[in-house]
């Protein structure tokens, strides 16, 4: 359950994120919400949420925020960049961007916060990835590969920690609308409302099984990709 529990949810502010504040508020969590702006943490509204302005790219930033915050239950990473780009377009500073939001951050985040978790035998790390991780597909570079070691840094994690009180989750969503998909030109399958991703997230969550792809039956095509021949996929796209 997850009533109780006091959850670290880092980047709260737009999109997935505010909708995962207002529902795990309603779950009755003891939350501590995170990003770079105060002020879009403050127009949520959560009555007694700890607000912890944090920079997932800056080193000092994750410190303070890490020391500020404290033991938690469940450290929830939701914070992500995307920014379409294809090869022949390749602009290494916002591939880059992307790619320290969206996997270096965690990098930085997790240790320290990892540590307590282990010295206590207890807790809960999880990860917000994207089905994109399952495939390299075209116009994500940067995107796709930060997504792809977000789930191996999960997998890693699982292995180590899978036999002590630490508890794991990958979960890869596929569409969500927010102002980051309304970067893109075409069209998305089973695009989903940031307040139905946020049901599914914390459905995941309390089924606490390692991995949780969405939405179905669109969720399914990534990892059978995985599967087939190269070729196959190529002519997919």
């Amino acid at each position: 359950m997850l009533s109780g529990k006091r959850v670290w949810l880092i980047g709260a502010s737009e999109g997935l994120g505010r909708s995962l504040a207002l529902a795990l508020a309603s779950e009755g969590c003891r939350l501590v919400l995170s990003a770079r702006t105060l002020s879009r943490l403050q127009d949520i509204g959560i009555e007694g949420a700890q607000l912890v302005e944090l920079d997932v790219t800056d080193d000092a930033s994750v410190a303070e925020a890490v020391a500020a915050v404290g033991d938690v239950d469940i450290v929830l990473y939701c914070a992500g960049a995307y920014d379409p780009m294809v090869a022949q377009k390749w602009d290494s500073a916002r591939a880059l961007k992307v790619f320290d939001v969206n996997f270096l951050g965690a990098m930085r985040v997790l240790p320290d916060v990892l540590a307590g978790m282990v010295a206590r035998d207890a807790g809960r790390v999880v990860l917000i990835g994207s089905l994109s991780a399952y495939y390299g597909l075209p116009g994500a570079i940067g995107y796709s590969a930060s997504k792809a070691a977000l789930m191996h840094l999960a997998e890693n994690l699982y292995v180590d920690l899978k036999n002590t009180g630490v508890e794991v989750q990958i979960i890869n969503l596929g569409f969500i609308a927010t102002r980051l998909t309304d970067k893109n030109s075409f069209k998305m399958p089973q695009i989903m409302t940031p307040d139905a991703a946020a049901k599914h997230v914390i459905k995941a969550m309390k089924r606490g099984r390692f991995r949780t792809d969405f939405p179905r039956p669109f969720a399914w095509v990534f990892p059978l990709m995985r599967l087939l021949p190269d070729r196959w996929v190529r002519a997919m796209f």
